[in-house]
This record gives C-alpha cells, sequence and structure tokens, in this order.
C-alpha cells in the first residue's frame, strides 16, 4: 500500500480543504476496498480449507467427490486474483520505482503458491497448498486493512483542524449583516461572532466582550476571556457573549493554516528513525529472496524432492515480510505530531523532537516564561502626612498613562482595577533614564528611580526598598518625597513545578533575562535555577549557548522567537514560546503556543516517550524476522518443526498488531 501523505498546495483555505477531504475519501474508500476484499476472500477460504486433502486428513474425513480439485483450484483463482489483486498491483509499482518492497514479497510469496498449486492440480505430482494461499491472502488482507484505519487515525488530527473553521461568517456592511462564505472573507472587514459559534478568521475584538473557548489550538482549556482590542484566534468557539471583529487574518495566513502547515512539514521531514526502517526493509527483502533461493538448493541438495524444496522455499518468501517495520516507524511520528498538536506544541523539526531526549541543559529567557512577563504593582505607600495613598497613585498615573513602558503600563492598570480618577496633567516630559515629570493641579510632580533621589541626595526610610526582586519608583512633589510604588514581575506559578521536572530528569536550568542583577538573583534563588545570566542583550544569549554546548552541555533554549532568535538557531533543540498568534517562529524547531514552562517539560518527557516507541517497535519488528526466517527455512527441521506459511502469517499478523497497539500508546503519555 502506498502511503500518500498529504500535500497541501498553498491555495485558499477551501481549496486546501477540498484537496484535504479528497485525500481522505481516497483513503476511505481504499479502506472499504479492503474491507470488502477480506470478508469475500474469508467467505471462499472456507471452503477451500474443507476442500484441502491435507486438513481432511487431519480432521480424519474424506469430502473427495469427483472434480472436487476443480472446485478448489476455481475458488482458489478467486482468491489469488481478486483477494491478492492489491498486492499483484502494488508488485508492479514496486518494480516501476526499482524499489522491490513488501508487496514484492507479498504477491511472489502468493503467486509462487497459486502457480505450484495449479500445477498440481493439472497433472504435476506432488501435494497442493491452496488452503495456505487462502489463508495468506486474508490474513494480509487483514493486516492492511488494520495498518490503513490506524494510519487513517493518525491523519485524523489535521482533519480535525481543518474542519474547525466555519463555513461561513456574518459581515457586517452598516446597519446590515450578510452571511457570505468564508472565502470571501477579506482581512479589514467587520464579522460578527454570535453566541456558540466559532470565530472565522483571526481578528481583533471592536465591540462586545465573551469568553472564548481556545482549547483546541492552545491545549489550555479555561475559556479565555476577549474584549475590546483583544486577539482572536480563527477556529476557537465563543461563547456567550457577542462579538464584532475586525478581520486580520484569512485563509492561509490564519493561526490555524499556519499550525495546520506546521503540523504537515512535520509529518513530512523525514525522522533520523525513518530512514532506519527503510533500510531494514530493503535488506529483508534482500535476504528473503536469497534465503528462499538457498532453501531451494539446500533441500534439493540434501536429497528432498522438488515439491518439498519449493514449499520450503515459498515459506521463507511469505514468512518474511514485515509488515510491522512498514508501519513501526511512521505510526508513531504521526501520532506524536497530532498528539503534540492538541497539546499546543507545535513540531516543526521531527529530528529535534527526537532529539529533545538528549537536552542537559535548558536556558530560558526569563521574561513571559518561567514569571508572568507583566509587571503588576505589588505594593505602593503614601510617604507624606494627610496625602491618601490611592491619590498618590493617582498623580502618579496621570504622568504614567502615555507612556508604553511596562513600569508605567503596570500603574495604570492598578489604577484602573481601583477605579482611580486621573487628574489632567500638562507639560510632561521625561527626565532621561531617569522618570518623568509634569504639572498636574499646579504641583510639580515626579515619577523618578531611585537612581535620582540617589544623585539628588533625597533621604527616604529603608523599609520603601522591599525585596530584591521588585522594582520601585517614587512620586516627587515639588521635590519632596511623597510615596512609592514597588512593581514586581511574578514568577509563575507553574514554574517551580517545571524546574522539579527538570531536576527529576537531570536537566540544568539556567535564566539569560535583560533584567538587572538584583531581579534575576531573586527568581533564580526563588525557583532553585542551576545559574542566572542578568542584564543580557539579545545578541549575548548566543555566546551563552555556545559556551553551555563548549562544555559538552546539549543545549534547549526557549525565547520569543523574535529577539532570540540567532540563539535558538545555535541551541541544539529552540524552542520558541509563542503568544500563540507568532506561529511563524521561523529559526525555532518547537513552538509553544502557551508561554508555560510545564509545557517544555511535556515536551521532553514527551520526546523520551516518542523514542523509546520507535526503538521498541523497530526491534520488535526485525526481531520477528530473525526468529522467523531460519524456522521457515527448516533450521529445526531435524526436532521435527517447520513453519508453515500459515503460521508464519498469523505471527507477521499478530507482530503487526503489536506495534500498532504499541504506537497507540503514546496517546496516554501526555494524558
Amino acid at each position: 500500500m502506498k502511503k500518500n501523505h498529504h500535500h497541501h498546495e498553498n491555495n485558499t483555505h477551501h481549496g486546501a480543504d477540498k484537496k484535504h477531504e479528497g485525500h481522505h475519501d481516497h483513503h476511505r474508500m481504499m479502506i472499504a476496498d479492503f474491507r470488502k476484499r477480506f470478508w469475500i476472500s474469508l467467505a471462499l477460504s472456507l471452503p477451500i480449507v474443507l476442500l484441502s486433502p491435507m486438513i481432511q486428513q487431519w480432521l480424519g474425513m474424506n469430502w473427495q467427490f469427483t472434480g472436487s480439485r476443480y472446485v478448489l483450484f476455481a475458488l482458489s483463482c478467486i482468491v489469488y486474483f481478486y483477494g491478492g489483486w492489491p498486492f499483484l498491483r502494488g508488485l508492479f509499482d514496486e518494480l516501476k520505482d526499482r524499489s522491490p518492497g513488501m508487496m514484492a514479497l507479498i504477491a511472489m510469496a502468493i503467486s509462487v503458491a497459486f502457480f505450484y498449486s495449479a500445477a498440481t492440480t493439472f497433472g504435476l505430482p506432488g501435494k497442493s497448498f491452496y488452503w495456505e494461499l487462502a489463508t495468506l491472502i486474508v490474513i494480509m488482507l487483514l493486516g492492511h486493512w488494520i495498518e490503513m484505519r490506524s494510519v487513517l487515525g493518525a491523519s485524523k488530527a489535521l482533519e480535525l483542524l481543518v474542519s474547525m473553521m466555519p463555513a461561513e461568517a456574518h459581515r457586517v456592511e452598516g446597519a446590515d449583516v450578510v452571511d457570505i462564505s468564508l472565502e470571501d472573507l477579506n482581512a479589514g472587514d467587520t464579522i460578527l461572532v454570535k453566541p456558540g459559534e466559532k470565530v472565522p478568521a483571526d481578528g481583533i475584538v471592536i465591540e462586545g466582550e465573551s469568553y472564548l473557548n481556545e482549547s483546541m489550538l492552545t491545549g489550555e482549556s479555561t475559556p479565555v476571556k476577549k474584549a475590546l482590542d483583544q486577539k482572536v484566534i480563527g477556529g476557537s468557539l465563543n461563547g456567550n457573549g457577542s462579538l464584532k471583529v475586525k478581520v486580520e487574518h484569512t485563509g492561509k495566513d490564519s493561526y490555524l493554516n499556519k499550525v495546520i502547515t506546521m503540523v504537515q512539514e512535520a509529518q513530512q521531514t523525514k525522522s533520523k528513525m525513518q530512514n532506519l526502517s527503510n533500510r531494514a526493509a530493503k535488506w529483508l527483502t534482500y535476504i528473503a529472496l536469497t534465503a528462499g533461493v538457498a532453501a531451494l538448493f539446500i533441500w534439493l541438495a540434501l536429497g528432498h524432492d522438488f515439491v518439498y524444496a519449493l514449499e520450503r522455499m515459498v515459506t521463507v518468501m511469505v514468512i518474511s515480510c514485515p509488515h510491522a517495520l512498514g508501519l513501526a516507524i511512521p505510526l508513531v511520528v504521526a501520532i506524536s505530531t497530532s498528539v503534540s498538536a492538541r497539546n499546543g506544541l507545535l513540531i516543526r523539526n521531527r529530528t529535534a523532537f527526537e532529539q529533545s531526549r538528549k537536552i542537559t541543559a535548558l536556558v530560558f529567557d526569563k521574561t513571559g516564561t518561567l514569571t508572568k512577563g507583566e509587571f503588576g504593582v505589588a505594593r505602593y505607600e503614601s510617604l507624606q502626612e494627610g496625602l491618601d495613598k490611592d491619590e498618590m497613585l493617582g498623580l502618579a498615573g496621570a504622568l504614567e498613562r502615555e507612556s508604553e513602558h511596562p513600569i508605567a503600563v503596570g500603574i495604570v492598570q492598578k489604577i484602573k482595577s481601583l477605579g482611580i480618577e486621573l487628574p489632567p496633567a500638562e507639560n510632561f516630559q521625561a527626565i532621561t533614564g531617569k522618570g518623568v515629570q509634569a504639572k498636574v493641579k499646579g504641583k510639580n510632580i515626579k515619577v523618578v528611580s531611585p537612581g535620582y533621589l540617589r544623585e539628588e541626595k533625597i533621604e527616604v526610610s529603608e523599609n520603601a526598598f522591599g525585596s530584591k526582586a521588585e522594582t520601585v519608583v517614587f512620586v516627587l512633589i515639588d521635590e519632596k518625597p511623597a510615596g512609592f510604588i514597588a512593581l514586581a514581575d511574578a514568577v509563575r506559578p507553574e514554574s517551580s513545578e517545571a524546574i522539579k521536572t527538570f531536576r527529576n530528569n537531570q536537566i540544568k536550568v539556567f535564566m539569560a533575562t535583560g533584567d538587572n542583577e538584583r531581579v534575576a538573583k531573586a527568581v533564580s534563588e526563588e525557583l532553585g535555577l542551576d545559574g542566572y545570566y542578568a542584564e543580557i542583550l539579545p545578541h549575548e544569549k548566543v555566546e551563552i549557548v555556545k559556551k553551555l554546548q563548549a562544555r559538552g552541555e546539549f543545549v534547549a533554549m526557549t525565547g520569543d522567537g523574535v529577539n532570540d532568535a540567532p540563539a535558538l538557531a545555535q541551541a541544539d533543540v529552540g524552542i520558541a514560546v509563542g503568544s500563540g498568534t507568532d506561529v511563524a517562529a521561523e529559526t525555532a524547531d518547537i513552538i509553544l503556543v502557551n508561554s508555560n514552562p510545564k509545557d517544555i517539560a511535556k515536551l521532553i518527557l514527551f520526546g523520551k516517550a516518542t523514542y523509546r516507541k520507535m526503538i521498541q517497535n523497530l526491534a520488535w519488528a526485525t526481531a520477528y524476522n530473525v526468529v522467523a526466517i531460519p524456522l521457515a527455512m527448516g533450521a529445526l527441521y531435524f526436532a521435527g518443526f517447520v513453519l508453515s506459511p500459515a503460521v508464519g502469517a498469523v505471527l507477521m499478523s499478530l507482530s503487526t498488531v503489536i506495534v500498532a497497539v504499541n504506537a497507540q500508546l503514546l496517546r496516554k503519555v501526555l494524558d
């Protein structure tokens, strides 16, 4: 069976969609075809088995009747040509590609068996083995049917992703809402997303608020609140609010499509393991042919008749098709890629993913991964008699409301959440590197860093400086300290758990951050890291990675993909932490949809599990042959045991099923 992997052309979403469905329908038809051939061949095999002289001998019956052997021949004809057709066709394909493989082996075995038996029916001395032929074909059909179903199961994950987009959108045109099909939607359109509907495209909320379920895209099960100016991702499910959204990306630029393309790229980048299994299959083909011919000559040389020698040859050829081998790696690849995608791990480079088991050192870019990446007001106090601390905060906010600086954003957020009114400010100006100043209510107000106080020799009480991880700013009214505001970037609750997992897996954890020494040290101590690098500029991260590599570490770097690109590329495994929507982090091997450090722990454990499964499957598939071929050649003949084709076929199907089930067990790892 040729596995046709999905190749999408980059056409519009729906074109790709139809192509995708086409591929799956084709796959389904093939499965149905195998199923039909299997049942019909099975039904015909029963009379074949009962009419076979050898079976009758075993049962001590004699159901011979005039012409019974011709009935046997006729039934076997149907089974060979109808049941065996997929294999005969496969043989032709493989010879055309000049790469003999599974199909060539099966086709050769059943053809030898059929033509040999036919000859005995029409006069050649010797016993026929129609029943082996029939059972072999039935079992092969069953194996292929199971195999195709499991392969389909793996590509269903992609199908699920594709089907997440709704077919149409409600476009807002003035006062009217018009239903249009998805391909007519353009960036810049305004659409209405009703409660319970899927979001048809990536965009920004311009009206309304609601909770959206993005779990299929990010693996995050809690619904996310979306309000004015927030991004929504096409394919996520709207809760019970109504939203108006301005469309940003449609079709192939959408987040979802990028994810799909990535999952496909990953399924197509051949993993190192895959080459291994292809080489193994080819060698086994040559070994089987050689062993088959050798068996024929050895048994003839030992004085056995041609019939017996031929049967050995056929048996060897029949038994040495290791289906399990063809299935061993592709199944694991397909399942691991789709399970990862559903858990918010997008694998772009299979090889790097398989290498993730070797990671010995992790370098985190602190902001947004180990910590929440946003400054929040931790404490604030007034330092003047009669000045209310909220009023003091309001004065600071009046100055900070225009600024994009993280500290300013933190202060303004706090004020919003407390509902404090902001007085107007005028003559706003920045004090270079030290803060800002303006006139508010006729007073000269400054919001400054501790450095400014030191320079101007302004005294404040020690308790204002608090903990190491905080950044403190001071509010001055006419050059007198009026209050302080302490801000901190809170450590994520998941970080410490993740660090424990890395510890248990002998992985050292380092942090490289642009923050000052004090903050870096505090975070590092709180989490118990193996080391930290503070006040690092983006280009210096590459040096850190190189230094660790020079010490013999296998380094994974996690960063936000934009300014950390060089370091991600330098690292052995580059993990980009997206806010989800920047999927196209070009330099990373693996993209985490959520910035959760626990996902990195998951990734490494899953990488290990995937690798284990691949090795197990390869070992299982090849070990079977090591045992089966000599037995089929007759290695235990003196002990009265010779492997018959039918028993060989049963064993082989069994090994195929074991490999398939083993691959499916991967699904349990991330749950």
